[in-house]
This record gives structure tokens, C-alpha cells and sequence, in this order.
């Protein structure tokens, strides 16, 4: 009896130890899930959010015709982001892009892009929870009121003309940062795409023109963005730009060969100039297929790390500009989901902190340091060769020759054009006895 005594007594004590041994690893399971979700939430309450390229202004235009009056931006259905879901999203500065069509190219692309200029304007300075910024102390003290900053970006060099004077008229307006090309080459420039066949030339990297561009925004303290640039002109960027330059929304090509990502050498090279690739989340740059997972989009935070670390690496979402994004990140308000699945990968909240926010801000800086130091230079007065450009639409503003005009007319006309000429020289002598 004692035997059955002992050996049931030593059965429930085992019974016991094991159920508490099962509690404890439920409580730490528990606990641990709910850590990471914590920790994302305070890492982002801490160090809220810079994302490098929204694409809202595209479908203020598309969906409302830029009627900023017609609709309320605190929440907004069709699109991926409002008010309402950046602040749940812990998003502290949004760099809205400037997108016109390369189709606007040689037509109307100054004016459209002056356009969608003024309606990003709009809703920087119209809703109190906006704040439109230009320079990295403007944002950090957007930061202490608890506002959204916002910053300009132009995407697509298309949108200057070819034109540094156009460029230099962008930065008053408070343009701070713009991509080289979009999907099209433009006569200084090669895109990663090749989806218009237009100013295709062999070894078409950067041209004369184009490094005036780089270093005029170097001059001004404006951001050189590569996303959508080819890798050769990404290359030439890189060894001619003074200052640091960004991807504001490409990933990683190792992990999914698209042309629109970055390659292992040239991630060394942007190490090399300081400078920051934003990682995208559009499914077809993060998987190469139209359906992605958060997993596949961490795997691009972590081989980038790998390969030059964490203080090259920044978020540019690309909401608004893509229809496909990976499930549970569908719009910005989305973003913890990233941040706690990269600290379940083992990344240190100061890594994160520089993800978030540091590296963009040390990026900005180090942009306008480099400007400070070129304060001495005059506005470039480079103009590209109209042979370049290639557009019959160009005008040279210069004044009609009359005697040009007369010699195409008929003899009586051209008496009554001399005639004309003459009687308004006496007019204008008259005038200043």
C-alpha cells in the first residue's frame, strides 16, 4: 500500500510540475507576442515614422480631379491613405510625390507638375494636422507640435523640361527632393524601364546635362532620388553627386530581380556616398509575383542589413502608387506590422530607431551641409543642346526678326510693312525727345 502511495503521490507530483511547466511556457508565449507587439508600438511612438513615397496626390487627381473641397482627408475611402490612418500608422513625415505621366513629356509636364504641386501645398496647409516642411529642423519641430510633416518630392526629371531654371523655380516652391527619371528616359537620363521608346542612346547613363542636374540639386539642398533611375545611371550618380542621395522607394534586386531594385554592388556604392535605400512594399518589387507576405517583405530588410547594415536603410512604403501589397500591410496605417516582424527576426530597437527615422534625417542633414558649403556658387547656367531635347514644342524666346517677316510677304505688303516699321521708330523717337 505504501508502494502504491509513493508511486502515486510521485505521479500527481510530476502531473503538477508538468502543468505548471505547460502554464509557464502559455504565459511566456503570451507574454512574448505581446512584447513584440508592444515594443513595435512604443519603438514607433518613440521614433514615429519618415516614409519616403506616397503616391496620394496621383489619386486626388484621378478620383476628385484635385477638388480638395469635395472630399475630407481625415478619412477617405479608395485610397490607402488618409489622415486617420497615418497617425494610426505612427507616420510622422510623408514625402508626397509629384508624379505626371511620361506621356506628359514634351507637352504639358511643367504644368502639370505645377499642379499637383499646388495640391500637395494644399493639403499641407489647409488640414491643421499637415504641416509642409523644407528643411530637417522644420521637421523635427513638426515633430515636438505633433504634426505630420510634410515634404515635396518631384518623381520623375521629366518634370523640369530640361530646364534648370524650372528646377531651381520647384525648389521655391518647396520641392525638396526628386528621382532622375520615372518609366521614361529623359535626354539626360536612363530609366530601369523601358516602357517608352524615346531618347534612347547608346552608353545613355548620365550625360553632360544630366551631372549639371546633380550638381545643381547638390547646390540647392535638394535630395538626388534613384529610385526608378537604371543602374548605370544610378552608378554615374553615385561617383559625381556630392552629397547623399537616396532610393526613396526601391528593395532589394537579390531578393527579387526586378529591375526597379537595387543590386548587391550597387548598395556598396550607395554605402560608400552615405546614402539611404527606402525599402518598397509594392508585392511585384518584393516577391516578383502580384501576392506577397510580410515575411518576403522582411527578407529585403534583412539582406540589405546584411550586406551595408541597418544605417542605410529607411521605408518607402509606396502606398497609392501600386495596387498589390503584402497581406495585412494593405495601407498605412499598417506599419507596426513590418516593425514587429523584423524584432521577431532579432533587429535591436536602436537599428530600428535608425530604419524609422534617424537615417533619413542624417541623410537630409549631411544634404544640406553639403549646400551650405556650395553657397559660394552661382545658380548653374548650363543648358542642354537642342539637339538633345529633340522637341519640336520648344520655343526660343527671342525677338521676331521684322525684316524676316516683311521679305516673306507680297511686294505691297512688304511696302506697307516698311512703312509701318518706319512710322513706329518715329513714334517710339517721339517719345523721348
Amino acid at each position: 500500500m505504501s508502494y502504491r502511495k509513493t508511486l502515486l503521490g510521485a505521479s500527481c507530483s510530476l502531473c503538477v510540475h508538468s502543468l505548471r511547466a505547460l502554464l509557464a511556457f502559455s504565459l511566456c508565449c503570451f507574454i512574448s507576442g505581446y512584447s513584440e507587439r508592444d515594443r513595435a508600438q512604443d519603438l514607433l511612438s518613440k521614433y514615429p515614422l519618415i516614409d519616403g513615397h506616397n503616391d496620394l496626390a496621383l489619386r486626388l487627381r484621378i478620383y476628385h480631379n484635385n477638388q480638395l473641397s469635395k472630399i475630407n482627408l481625415t478619412n477617405l475611402t479608395r485610397v490607402a491613405t488618409d489622415i486617420s490612418r497615418l497617425r494610426e500608422g505612427h507616420v510622422q513625415t510623408q514625402m508626397f510625390a509629384v508624379y505626371v505621366l511620361c506621356g506628359a513629356q514634351d507637352m504639358d509636364a511643367v504644368r502639370l507638375t505645377l499642379e499637383q504641386i499646388d495640391v500637395i501645398r494644399r493639403i499641407c496647409t489647409e488640414y491643421p494636422d499637415f504641416e509642409l516642411v523644407t528643411s530637417t529642423q522644420e521637421l523635427k519641430d513638426s515633430m515636438t507640435r505633433r504634426k505630420i510633416a510634410c515634404l515635396i518630392s518631384i518623381e520623375g526629371g521629366h518634370s523640369i523640361d530640361s530646364s534648370l531654371p524650372a528646377l531651381r523655380m520647384f525648389y521655391q516652391l518647396g520641392v525638396r527632393s526628386m528621382s532622375l527619371t520615372h518609366s521614361c528616359n529623359t535626354p539626360w537620363a536612363e530609366s530601369s524601364t523601358n516602357y517608352y521608346k524615346v531618347f534612347i542612346r547608346p552608353n545613355n547613363s548620365l550625360t553632360t546635362f544630366g551631372k549639371a542636374v546633380v550638381g545643381e540639386m547638390n547646390r540647392l539642398g535638394m535630395i538626388v532620388d534613384l529610385s526608378h533611375t537604371s543602374f548605370e545611371t544610378a552608378s554615374a550618380v553615385l561617383s559625381h553627386s556630392q552629397a547623399p542621395v537616396i532610393f526613396s522607394h526601391s528593395s532589394s534586386y537579390k531578393i527579387c530581380n526586378n529591375s526597379r531594385n537595387v543590386p548587391d554592388w550597387l548598395l556598396h556604392k550607395l554605402k560608400k556616398n552615405r546614402g539611404l535605400i527606402m525599402v518598397n512594399f509594392y508585392s511585384p518589387f518584393i516577391s516578383c509575383q502580384n501576392n506577397s507576405t510580410v515575411s518576403h517583405l522582411a527578407d529585403h530588410f534583412d539582406h540589405i542589413k546584411e550586406v551595408i547594415g541597418a544605417k542605410s536603410i529607411g521605408i518607402g512604403g509606396d502606398f497609392d502608387g501600386g495596387s498589390s501589397f503584402p497581406v495585412g500591410l494593405e495601407d498605412v496605417s499598417k506599419y507596426p506590422v513590418i516593425i514587429q516582424e523584423l524584432l521577431k527576426r532579432k533587429w535591436k530597437e536602436e537599428e530600428l530607431a535608425d530604419v524609422l527615422r534617424n537615417n533619413f534625417l542624417r541623410v537630409f542633414e549631411e544634404v544640406e551641409k553639403v549646400r551650405n558649403k556650395l553657397s559660394w556658387k552661382k545658380p548653374s547656367e548650363e543648358e542642354i543642346p537642342l539637339k538633345e531635347v529633340a522637341n519640336k514644342c520648344r520655343l526660343e524666346l527671342k525677338q521676331p526678326i521684322l525684316q524676316k517677316m516683311v521679305s516673306n510677304q507680297s511686294p505691297s505688303l512688304k511696302a506697307k510693312g516698311w512703312t509701318s516699321l518706319f512710322l513706329a521708330l518715329a513714334l517710339l523717337f517721339s517719345l523721348f525727345p
